[in-house]
């Protein structure tokens, strides 16, 4: 039988991955521990996955101040360090390839989480949504406008986390431009109301992830370099789309298709409850026309979806999140065109192995 073009290798200047099945990141916490450093059940998580073709990390705070969520793990201290490296390790021990997803959430946190300071954003506006908290998810606050120092600063700290992921052993970076956190809440203009450069304007508004990108080409390479961005995000997290939305990423797609990045990532997202996979698809089908690299999408595929979207050529790569969750041995799944356990959204967030590591491979419920 012939081989789904999902489960063929797939090799270019930039990546050379045994299959196209990516694993999405996903926020898990699960690391319960005062440094915010990856243990030895995290380790066993990944370990369970790598035989996708890519693991993208659950996204990694690129500093103290840039968490939404508890029990998250950080790329910014040494212990933390430690704990990733561990866990790339056990990834490559494996065969598979691990990037880190440097995340800043901006506005979508809350004081309790930042020792009492106020979350950082382009402009001082709620986003009226909810931040995961020791209190479970709380409202958020109004926060403070970024100075221009502010924004400086988190530049060096992309530079410094793309910096310490290689450090850590990751075989590349994934900055989180998407899903109505920090670098989403520049590109929209109901989160963005600033008069500088980096306000105003759709190049004004990009500046600061081309910034990011410019910094950490400095220090390491941008072909281990991908960026998430979620075109369709409207409703949620705090982010409406409004009349300059699709000129603005029409823009980013093409200005990054100069960066030679390791791929874009495109982020799924559909209101429509009858239509969320063609609306998905359609998205994914536009901004393939304007971006020329490697092009991964991601947002309720299946193994037959996903397959027709990489043979039709809207996409070189697919990733999957919930499906990962429940199935460490996704790959192994799709191969065999076998049925999948079923994920617990009860236990996606905080409880330990339960939910975590402890759903079944194949082999087991046979």
């Amino acid at each position: 039988m012939e081989k789904l073009t999902l489960l063929k290798e797939f090799n270019n200047n930039n990546l050379n991955l045994k299959n196209k099945v990516v694993m999405a990141p996903l926020t898990r916490t699960r690391c319960n521990n005062e440094e915010l450093a990856p243990e030895e059940l995290n380790v066993e998580y990944y370990r369970q996955r790598a035989s996708a073709g890519l693991i993208i990390s659950e996204g990694a705070p690129i500093n103290s101040n840039a968490t939404g969520y508890i029990d998250v793990p950080g790329i910014y201290s040494e212990a933390q360090l430690e704990g990733w490296k561990k866990v790339t390790a056990a990834v490559h021990e494996k065969g598979g390839k691990i990037f880190a997803q440097l995340w800043h959430v901006g506005r979508i946190s809350h004081p309790d989480l930042l020792d009492g300071k106020l979350p950082l954003a382009p402009s001082a506006i709620n986003p009226d949504f909810q931040s995961y908290t020791k209190n479970g998810f709380t409202d958020t606050v109004t926060p403070k406008e970024m100075s221009i120092e502010d924004i400086e600063q988190t530049i060096l700290d992309f530079q410094q986390a793309a910096v310490n992921a290689i450090k850590s052993g990751f075989d590349g970076v994934e900055i989180h431009a998407a899903n109505g956190y920090l670098l989403h809440q520049f590109f929209a203009k109901c989160s963005n109301q600033r008069k500088d450069q980096y306000g105003g304007s759709i190049e004004n508004r990009a500046r600061f992830l081309f910034d990011i990108l410019d910094s950490i080409k400095e220090k390491v390479s941008l072909n281990k370099v991908g960026v998430r961005i979620a075109p369709d995000l409207t409703n949620t997290f705090g982010i409406v789309k409004d009349d300059e939305t699709v000129a603005f990423f029409e823009y980013i797609c093409k200005k990054l298709s100069d960066y030679g990045l390791a791929y874009l990532h495109i982020s799924g997202f559909s209101l429509d409850p009858a239509n969320k996979e063609k609306n998905i698809i359609e998205t994914a089908k536009y901004y393939r026309k304007l971006y020329t690299g490697t092009y991964m999408i991601n947002g309720g595929f299946t193994r037959d979806s996903a397959n027709k979207a990489l043979e039709e050529g809207y996409a070189d790569l697919v990733s999957f999140g919930v499906p990962f969750i429940a199935n460490p041995d996704l790959v192994e799944r799709f191969e065999q065109n076998a049925p999948l356990n079923q994920a617990d959204r009860t236990t996606f967030y905080g409880m330990g192995s339960v939910g975590y590591t402890d759903y079944p491979f194949l082999h087991q419920t046979k």
